[in-house]
């Protein structure tokens, strides 16, 4: 496993922070909320969407993105209940700047991030962007639903994200 420590951060440089060599991810936990998952690969629906876990306690990292450690925003998302049952992300609206994240990845390595911030949007102006867009660090994005659940759409009206960084890079072993 690569790591590169944290570099200053003046001008022309690309990059801040530590950054791991490429693995896939196998589990999520947030220690804060008492939450550990593996995780599973998820793609693209046909509309283009991304795919969504088939149950409750499931997360998924969206295979479109970057690992999770690696350079770019990796994209982690998980129910906030299904089908009458509390999901995963049940508690993701209550974390608080600072909180950790920790995921393990295939090589053995694990990646330690930190709760930077944690925002609700609508889903009709979800900013695309901010979440799926280049960033100059390892970042991770972990994605529910929340806000009033729409009994005629089926679904919740908005979507808590998450935005961590990568704070530490433990090699396997």
């Amino acid at each position: 496993m690569s790591t590169r420590p944290a570099t200053s951060t003046g001008p022309g440089e690309l990059t801040t922070g530590p950054l791991m060599a490429t693995s896939t991810p196998t589990e999520v936990s947030l220690p804060t909320l008492k939450i550990a998952s593996a995780l599973i690969a998820l793609g693209l629906q046909p509309d283009g969407t991304m795919q969504v876990p088939d149950d409750a306690s499931t997360v998924g990292w969206y295979t479109k993105a970057p690992t999770p450690g690696s350079l770019g925003p990796a994209v982690l998302a998980g129910h906030v209940n299904w089908r009458g049952h509390d999901g995963a992300f049940a508690k993701l609206h209550t974390l608080k700047p600072g909180d950790p994240v920790t995921v393990r990845r295939q090589d053995g390595s694990v990646a330690m991030f930190e709760v930077s911030r944690i925002d609700r949007y609508p889903k009709d102006r979800f900013p695309t962007g901010d979440v799926y867009g280049p960033i100059d660090h390892a970042g991770l994005r972990l994605i529910t639903c929340g806000g009033e659940f729409d009994t005629s759409a089926h679904s919740y009206r908005d979507n808590i994200v998450v935005y961590a960084t990568l704070s530490h890079a433990h090699p396997s072993g």
